[in-house]
């Protein structure tokens, strides 16, 4: 292969890859180029070559997709947050559809037609939980905005399409502050300095607010006055929290929180239940579309008042009480002990009491409930992190075949890998991508399973087997 780095081509994009990028072809040798889009015609500089494929940095475009757009954000190239956002909405919703039948059509050996994508009536400032890391520019400023792509250089955004308006005014206000009383700003070379991160929860539909302040020590300097002007000047803010996080890490939160101002946590409504959220525990970014996400969960499983649920990752609860309306029962199973306890007030808050939640490691908790206790579900709920289920987890499961299973996750390509590992035993019915993040390459991605009832003779020998 002839390609060099610095050297400049035309190409055609063939095809859009999972992240987004652009796909080209120089003689066979694959070249992804971000930014471009299928169906232009470009001028690459190659930037990097592998001995398997090529990056291309794109230097003009000569014929112009149909689909791109003006991008409305000046820090966009930038921060790589809204990599799709050079693109129309209504086509990234397809391009996540055909980037979820991709993975279908090379894992599993049922081809079924990944459903279109759900997308957002209005994809703006969607987002209730915003993180600012706090650094300093090059004038030896305080700053806050987000992190460079692939750095840890801190971008200053003036003004966020995805983030909740009302958020970036409290941060740039405690910014002020910070400024103001010459406050330490952390250094991640030195590890010293005390402001690391501001994080901003809205409850969407409250309109609460909880303000965390993560800070490398115990105390911040006039922390009462900081405290009185939020308060004057933002009435929404419930509570302030102090976060201490003094480890050398690229974890924001630390897990000791102290409670400043207010009792520790807020209220946000999803459906038609009103959940409490703290500081670490895991609530949907996107309400809008996890109420969308959620709803379609409890369709897909057709829970009736004879079944048995299990939730497992429930964080706060959010699903497993919205199962719970339907179900005989619901055990649900989340590794974070503070999510657990939200998961237990809420059902009270929400007066739901046939939910039964345990705080664990899913597959351990998983192996009690189903060879200690003999709990055997009905339908099993999955929600488990980008790293899909561990192999034991699945099967559990298979082991004692619950009726249906109904698998969320935000990791395509790990949720494809774990149902080719349940396909012996269960026939995948529907796969539902949903747009938690617009114009971004991230999709979730909804699948229902449904135990075959006439399993061949092969099958059963091979489960037995493994």
């Amino acid at each position: 292969m002839n390609l060099q780095k610095n050297q400049e081509y035309i190409v055609d994009i063939i095809d859009n890859g999972f992240e987004g990028e652009g796909i080209a072809k120089i003689d066979g040798f694959t070249i992804f180029i971000p930014g471009a889009i299928k169906g232009e015609k470009v001028r690459i500089l190659i930037v990097k070559v592998l001995s398997s494929h090529a990056f291309g940095k794109l230097l003009e475009i000569l014929e112009a997709s149909k689909y791109r757009q003006e991008v409305d954000c000046s820090t966009y190239k930038r921060c790589g947050g809204c990599n799709l956002r050079h693109i129309k909405y209504e086509e990234t919703l397809k391009m996540k559809q055909n980037a979820v039948q991709s993975l279908v059509n090379k894992t599993l050996k049922n081809k079924l037609q990944v459903q279109e994508t759900i997308g957002m009536d209005n994809p703006y400032h969607y987002r209730n939980k915003a993180q600012y890391p706090v650094g300093i520019d090059k004038k030896g400023e305080p700053v806050i905005g987000v992190f460079a792509n692939r750095t840890h250089e801190v971008i200053p955004i003036e003004k966020c399409l995805i983030q909740n308006p009302k958020s970036e005014e409290i941060a740039k206000f405690i910014l002020d502050f910070i400024k103001k009383e010459h406050i330490s700003v952390y250094n991640e070379e030195t590890r010293k300095g005390l402001f690391r991160h501001i994080v901003i929860k809205v409850g969407i539909k409250t309109g609460e607010i909880m303000c965390i302040l993560v800070i490398n020590g115990k105390t911040i300097p006039k922390e009462e006055i900081l405290i009185k002007n939020l308060v004057e000047n933002f009435p929404q803010i419930k509570t302030i929290v102090k976060n201490i996080n003094t480890k050398n890490t690229n974890v924001i939160l630390g897990q000791e929180n102290i409670n400043i101002y207010g009792n520790g946590h807020i209220e946000d409504i999803l459906g038609e239940y009103k959940f409490k959220i703290s500081p670490l525990s895991f609530y949907q970014v996107n309400p809008i579309q996890a109420e969308k996400l959620y709803e379609l969960g409890v369709k897909m499983a057709e829970i009736s008042k004879e079944d048995t649920v299990f939730d497992l990752y429930c964080g706060i609860g959010t699903i497993s009480i919205f199962m719970a309306k339907y179900a005989k029962k619901v055990y649900g199973v989340e590794i974070v002990e503070d999510a657990i306890k939200d998961a237990k007030e809420n059902a009270k808050l929400n007066n739901v009491t046939n939910t039964e939640f345990f705080a664990g490691d899913a597959e351990i908790v998983l192996d009690e409930l189903i060879n200690q206790k003999k709990v055997i579900p009905d339908i099993v709920m999955f929600d488990p992190p980008r790293k899909g289920l561990a192999k034991n987890s699945i099967n559990d499961i298979l082991s004692i075949k619950p009726k249906k299973i109904v698998y969320i996750s935000c990791n395509p390509a790990t949720l494809v890998r774990d149902l080719a590992e349940s396909e012996s035993l269960y026939e995948v019915k529907s796969i539902v991508p949903v747009d938690m993040f617009p114009f971004t390459s991230h999709v979730e991605v909804c699948a229902l399973l449904e135990l075959k009832k006439c399993r061949p003779l092969l099958n059963l020998l091979a489960f037995k087997i493994r």
